[in-house]
């Protein structure tokens, strides 16, 4: 028996190892993003928008939606996160309350101290806007409670609590503007979730006739949980649809031959979210290949992709880029429609729903979508991070003419040269026999 026993502690020992070493590694990437970003990002963050102090307040059990980016840390009670303009080419940051290994160890702060140190560092520094995160739209910019904007306002009094202003776009700004080590940890996350969704249609997890659509659903959940990785929108989606659009979305429904299947889903990895879609037709007996019809539709889909590409560009705003797509699809001969209402004629309609990815898979960089109003003014820069996402409407014969709804959805990269891919983007329609 001791033979047995010493071999199963030595594995549960290096599996502890390797358990440790990635949970190091996944520290240490977030930690060079901090360091990058408080150098290279927020200077330019705070004063393009004015902001002389921008104070991060958070409760126990109750942290701001930045927790993670800002460092961490343990709370007891109340503490804050605090940057100081106090001009050179860098902010001062200070934590006051913020406590523990990660934080300590990560270089990100010029001091540590109390949290009832606050009032007293802001009257040393006077600063004259102090900018706190509180938003109408944009969720992660809006992590201040009614009762902590209260507490504030006490504990600084005046003058201090009337210079409080929004830190809104100072967030948006700080988030959005990526360095490096973000888009590589970003294409690490989004590279998952494209071998997942493939992994997912096709036999490997799939039998025809027996596995329904859940089963699909519960057995990505599974992988993630054994990489230590969480799912970005819930459930994934993974769904049917026919002549009449979506079937069934990963429910009992049991995948039958002649499905045209789809997974749209995200993938969690240290402090971003992603957002990728994959399709695949199953084969019905006797066919090897999918029909003719299904597979035009498709490759009619991917031609779209060049199309928008061309149209998008940095220095314009989301609106304004959204417009250049309208008219560089209705030049190429496409219909542009609304979500869901193709036209009824030969031609392949497009609606697009290009989004911000990055730290969630919606977020709050500039939106050439519908839901995201304010983002459509916000301009486009280098270095966006964004999904790629449309969707396209093309004619099925054997449905008499309706047409299939073909999504495309890769996670993208804004650069000087044009528009790049984080990860291989979709140009295979997979089979699943």
């Amino acid at each position: 028996m001791r033979p047995l026993i010493l071999a199963l502690l030595l594995i549960g020992l290096s599996v502890v190892d390797g358990a440790a070493q990635e949970a190091r590694r996944r520290w240490e990437m977030e930690r060079q993003i901090r360091l990058d970003k408080f150098e290279q990002v927020l200077p330019r963050a705070m004063r393009d928008n004015g902001i002389d102090m921008w104070i991060v307040a958070v409760k126990e059990n109750h942290y701001d939606p930045l927790w993670k980016d800002l460092g961490r840390g343990y709370v007891t009670g109340v503490g804050y996160y605090m940057f100081t303009d106090r001009g050179g080419d860098r902010i001062e940051r200070i934590a006051l309350g913020p406590s523990g290994y990660l934080l300590n160890e990560s270089g990100a702060y010029d001091g540590m101290s109390a949290a009832t140190m606050l009032a007293d560092f802001v009257r040393q520094r006077d600063p004259k806007r102090i900018g706190v995160n509180m938003s109408d739209e944009i969720g992660p910019a809006d992590g201040l409670s009614v009762t902590m904007l209260a507490h504030l306002k006490k504990t600084l009094g005046e003058p201090y609590a009337s210079r409080l202003v929004s830190a809104e776009k100072l967030v948006v700004d700080f988030r959005t503007r990526r360095v490096a080590a973000e888009i590589v940890a970003f294409g690490e996350a989004a590279g998952i979730a494209v071998q997942l969704a493939e992994r997912a249609l096709s036999n490997e997890v799939i039998t025809v006739g027996r596995t329904t659509l859940e089963d699909v659903a519960w057995w990505m959940q599974d992988r993630l949980l054994e990489r230590g990785l969480g799912s970005e929108f819930d459930m994934p989606s993974v769904y049917v649809t026919g002549p009449n659009g979506i079937v069934a979305t990963s429910t009992a429904r049991v995948i039958q031959p002649g499905d045209v299947m789809m997974i749209d889903w995200g993938v969690q990895l240290t402090n971003f979210g992603t957002d990728v879609k994959r399709v695949a037709y199953v084969l019905k007996p006797g066919e090897t290949v999918p029909p003719r019809s299904i597979q035009q539709a498709f490759d009619k889909a991917v031609a779209v992709r060049d199309v928008l590409k061309k149209a998008i560009r940095p220095g314009l705003t989301a609106d304004e880029t959204a417009k250049n797509m309208d008219k560089a699809l209705a030049a190429a001969g496409y219909g542009v429609i609304e979500f869901n209402r193709p036209n009824r004629d030969d031609r392949t309609d497009v609606v697009y729903g290009f989004h911000p990815v990055g730290n969630t898979g919606h977020d709050i960089g500039p939106s050439m979508t519908t839901w995201q109003p304010k983002q459509r003014t916000f301009t486009l820069r280098t270095q966006h991070l964004f999904s790629f996402e449309f969707f396209a409407y093309s004619p099925i014969e054997e449905w008499g003419g309706a047409k299939l709804r073909v999504p495309i959805e890769d996670d993208a990269l804004l650069t000087e040269d044009g528009v790049q891919f984080v990860h291989p983007a979709n140009y295979r329609l997979l089979v699943v026999k």
